[in-house]
């Protein structure tokens, strides 16, 4: 525990150090290069023409472009928003109308064709009628005001004088001067995903009207280039590996690409902002994040899907590395119907037709890992081989947002198939609904009883039906991704306080064909029940006492397991036990319990394997790794 605390303090203080660093920013000089015509948020005036050239150049971007204009279609005849909230939040509301306005706009601005401005329009005044945009979840109120700073920029020159000025008005007080009250603003101070969000909304409602209101305009930006770097440096500082995870990486930093898209835009510099540390590498992070069968490493509150990610197009163009396009190449050459429910989709056309596509490689990369406040290694066999083996691994703490009690945890693909898996997140709202104390990271929550959240329904060992300790930290300590052998290892014994004297796991690819995770225990002064627990879609046959077949669509692998310590192997249900849990049809925990004596050593090797053929694996003293910086 005094090991994480020490390591939470020297990340704090260098965090304080780099802001403090940074140069203040002038408010009187920062709308001194303020574009004045409209449009000045991510597309400018008559780029549309070369944004349609480059368009045509590719089928996958016209296919794109076309998908575009028909859900635009679609939307002509729909009703717009209304102000209905779910629970707490207007923010599925706050959402469609982004994704409507922005789509429209496009459409209106690349055709002309007067239908879209029209829905737009529509659009844009019944939002702007709302009693308000309800700041008491901020993250509503931004995404409407980043949605009606576009439609407004976008479509500024066709609107008439009465719909600018009813705009202006809910931008400035549904979104901008809520945002000034310290009621709703804690978001400026936070070190996640609400600070991107929140203050990229916010800043673009200001940069649309900076010339009708100048001084809040100014205020607005000089706040956000100052707030964000919080977040940015907890963020992504030092190797790009996002705590939130994937799905929050598609929150987070997508708008904060946004942000920084529309202020270079509008202003001519993102003061800075994209030079933060790690966060140029964070795209390789996202793209390492999917493995061959096109589901994420799901860990913490995320989704598993991959779809069109727009900010990978923007990575990939500002660092000139096409090759972070590799997976989103595939997804353009057959879209599936769900890219349209995208709410930024017209900015992987405005960022990615910068980049040719014919220049799109597989990366030469199988192995990333990062550090931060949730470390990840991520490695694969091969990019090019939809068979290939990838291993995702998770170390971190429960104390980070969004976090589970996942700290150790991994996932494996194999033969087109996930055999190791992770639950990801429950819905809020159904658990918000029925009472559950959801936002209380302290180790006595009500969080760590939802059935998903806590260290039994994750792959990560358990000692005697005890929780992991919420405040623990555990960081890659070693790493090596050359050769045949990919490999890491994690020391987590602050997982386990009380629990045992000491943990170690490590994992990784032999010979590019198996996973493997070792774990090494030095137990404490009392006998101890370990559980180690392994999650699978997979059907599951238990072979003999060291060996499981799992079987799926027609394809099998081998758990098998090697120590010299008694283990039984079972498998357990996934049902939950409170009726507030989500269901989980079609699961299984499988893995094995063991006694342990009183100050007692235990090794255990576990294998995931197309064949029993796997070779004996060496003390992680003996791993051939190299500390991770």
């Amino acid at each position: 525990m005094k090991r994480a605390l020490t390591i939470l303090v020297a990340l704090q203080l260098f965090t304080f150090a780099r802001l403090a660093a940074q140069p203040a920013v002038d408010s009187s000089q920062i709308l001194k290069t303020l574009r004045q015509d409209h449009p000045r948020l991510l597309l400018l005036k008559g780029e549309e023409k070369a944004l349609l050239t480059q368009i045509r150049k590719y089928p996958q971007w016209q296919t794109l472009h076309k998908a575009i204009l028909d859900e635009c279609d679609r939307m002509l005849d729909v009703a717009p928003v209304e102000r209905i909230k779910i629970g707490k939040r207007l923010l599925d509301k706050s959402r469609e109308c982004l994704r409507r306005v922005f789509m429209l706009s496009y459409a209106y601005r690349i055709t002309g064709e007067a239908k879209y401005l029209a829905r737009a329009e529509k659009e844009l005044l019944a939002v702007a009628a709302f009693e308000d945009w309800n700041p008491t979840h901020f993250l509503d109120v931004a995404e409407m005001t980043m949605a009606v700073a576009i439609g407004y920029d976008w479509l500024y020159e066709k609107l008439g004088e009465p719909t600018r000025t009813r705009l202006r008005e809910a931008m400035l007080t549904k979104g901008i001067n809520p945002s000034l009250d310290k009621t709703y603003n804690w978001f400026l101070s936070a070190e996640h995903n609400w600070n991107q969000v929140c203050n990229a909304g916010i800043t673009f409602g200001a940069l649309a009207i900076a010339e009708h209101e100048p001084a809040i305009a100014a205020r607005i930006v000089k706040r956000a280039v100052g707030s964000v770097p919080k977040a940015m440096l907890h963020s992504y500082k030092p190797d790009g590996a996002y705590p939130e995870g994937f799905s929050y990486w598609g929150y987070g930093t997508s708008f904060n690409v946004l942000l920084i898209s529309a202020l270079e835009k509008a202003l001519g510099t993102d003061f800075g902002l994209s030079g933060s540390d790690g966060f140029l590498k964070t795209g390789a992070f996202m793209q390492h994040l999917v493995g061959p069968t096109g589901m994420a490493h799901n860990w913490g509150d995320s989704g598993l899907k991959e779809g069109l990610t727009p900010a990978l197009f923007w990575f990939a163009q500002r660092t000139q590395d096409p090759s972070l396009l590799w997976g989103q190449k595939a997804l353009l050459s057959s879209p599936g119907q769900t890219e349209v429910k995208n709410r930024i989709l017209p900015a992987l056309l405005i960022w990615g037709t910068q980049t040719e596509l014919s220049a799109v490689h597989a990366p030469t990369q199988t192995f990333w890992a990062g550090q931060g406040p949730s470390p990840v290694a991520l490695m694969r066999s091969s990019w090019e081989r939809p068979h290939a083996v990838f291993l995702g691994v998770k170390a971190g703490s429960p104390s980070v947002n969004h976090a589970h009690m996942d700290v150790g945890s991994f996932v494996v693909d194999a033969l087109g198939e996930r055999w190791a898996m992770d639950f990801g997140m429950q819905d809020y709202n159904s658990l918000e609904s029925k009472g559950v104390d959801l936002w209380n990271r302290a180790q006595n929550s009500q969080r760590w009883e939802v059935f998903r959240l806590n260290n039994f329904a994750h792959n990560v060992i358990s000692f005697d039906g005890q929780l992991t300790n919420a405040k623990g930290y555990a960081r890659i300590d070693g790493a090596t991704g050359e050769g045949a052998n990919m490999l890491v290892t994690t020391h987590l014994t602050e997982m386990y306080q009380d629990q045992a004297k000491a943990v170690r796991r490590g994992l990784g690819i032999i010979d590019r064909r198996y996973a493997v995770v070792r774990d090494e225990i030095e137990c404490g002064p009392k006998e101890t029940t370990m559980r180690w627990n392994m999650l699978t879609s997979a059907d599951v046959r238990i072979v003999d006492g060291k060996t499981v077949e799992l079987s799926q669509n027609g394809k099998k692998m081998f758990l098998i397991f090697d120590t010299q310590t008694p283990i039984s192997i079972k498998t357990w249900p996934t049902t939950p036990q409170h009726d507030y849990d989500a269901p989980n049809p079609g699961t299984t925990f499988v893995g094995f319990e063991a006694k342990l004596g009183a100050n007692t050593r235990h090794s255990f090797s576990s294998y995931l394997s197309e064949s029993r053929d796997v070779a004996p694996t060496k003390p992680l003293a003996d791993w051939p790794v190299k500390p991770l910086k």
